[in-house]
């Protein structure tokens, strides 16, 4: 790394945009190894996917972390998967109140949230309103995050009507633009998994993107998290647009290496990736 320049110096650049790295991106591995990853190979921070990994809930841990390694904390993602619904509570807005005390005290600046699973009926009626009257009270941006449908196996989507687009789960829909909120969280693939043209979704956010998840997919069913620049995804003309638009939020590589054979692999595809996000972020003229 000689020669290189120090996160504080990257950090502190005019126009740059901090990359950071999600702790969803070095599973199997536990959060910790985030961290670590992350000062090893010059990511400007961190996003804590809450999750089963104890040390995703605490936030003592958490802060000695980030001071061990001398990594901030970007953004914290409140437990919204299925298998997350009872991290420390089974109420969904107990959850996301937790979410942004946790990242109000680790000094990140913005909570990544879901929009609420159709069967959360209270707490997807007065979704909007909570998520106002937080930012509101914490200063933070609650970026709510673009989803995707539910859709069967190819073989029955032939069988389907045209017009059906997949079952949402979601509630009153996958896309946040729908309803309208004062901050957004892209994710590209999350966008491929929706078909969705991640550029018009883009242009529709723009004014409240807050928060990007940079990975990539095929339109695949799933959601594939695949290292940009593998899947069909817009990803470098999304990042050059954040940079000629002067955006002022954190990108974030939210990418699957679950198949990488030891951790040495896994900080491989990693820089990798942090080398591609760096590349297409570069301001012109830079």
């Amino acid at each position: 790394m000689t020669g290189q320049p120090s996160r504080s110096e990257r950090q502190d650049t005019p126009g740059r945009i901090p990359v950071g790295l999600s702790s969803a991106s070095v599973w199997p591995q536990p959060a910790r190894a985030a961290f670590e990853m992350s000062a090893d190979l010059g990511f400007d921070g961190v996003e804590v996917m809450v999750w089963a990994d104890a040390v995703s809930q605490d936030v003592d841990a958490l802060s000695r972390l980030s001071q061990q390694h001398g990594v901030p904390v970007l953004a914290v993602h409140a437990p919204c998967l299925l298998i997350t619904q009872r991290v420390w509570s089974p109420e969904p807005e107990e959850r996301l109140r937790r979410a942004v005390v946790v990242a109000g005290e680790l000094g990140a600046s913005t909570v990544v949230v879901h929009p609420p699973f159709r069967w959360q009926r209270r707490y997807a009626d007065a979704f909007p309103e909570l998520v106002e009257e937080l930012e509101e009270i914490s200063g933070l941006k609650i970026a709510v995050e673009n989803m995707f449908p539910l859709r069967p196996p190819n073989t029955l989507n032939r069988l389907r009507s045209s017009r059906s687009n997949g079952l949402s789960a979601f509630k009153p829909s996958p896309d946040p633009t729908d309803v309208g909120f004062r901050n957004y969280t892209l994710d590209l693939s999350h966008a491929a998994a929706a078909h969705v043209d991640a550029i018009e979704l883009l242009k529709r956010m723009r004014d409240g993107l807050a928060h990007v998840h940079l990975a990539d997919g095929t339109g695949a069913s799933r959601d594939e998290h695949l290292l940009p620049g593998q899947g069909s995804q817009p990803c470098a003309e999304v990042c050059e647009a954040l940079a000629a638009d002067g955006y002022d939020g954190s990108v974030v590589l939210e990418v699957n290496t679950r198949k990488a054979r030891n951790p040495q692999q896994r900080a491989e595809i990693l820089a990798e990736a942090l080398l591609f996000a760096r590349l297409h972020l570069e301001p012109l003229g830079a």
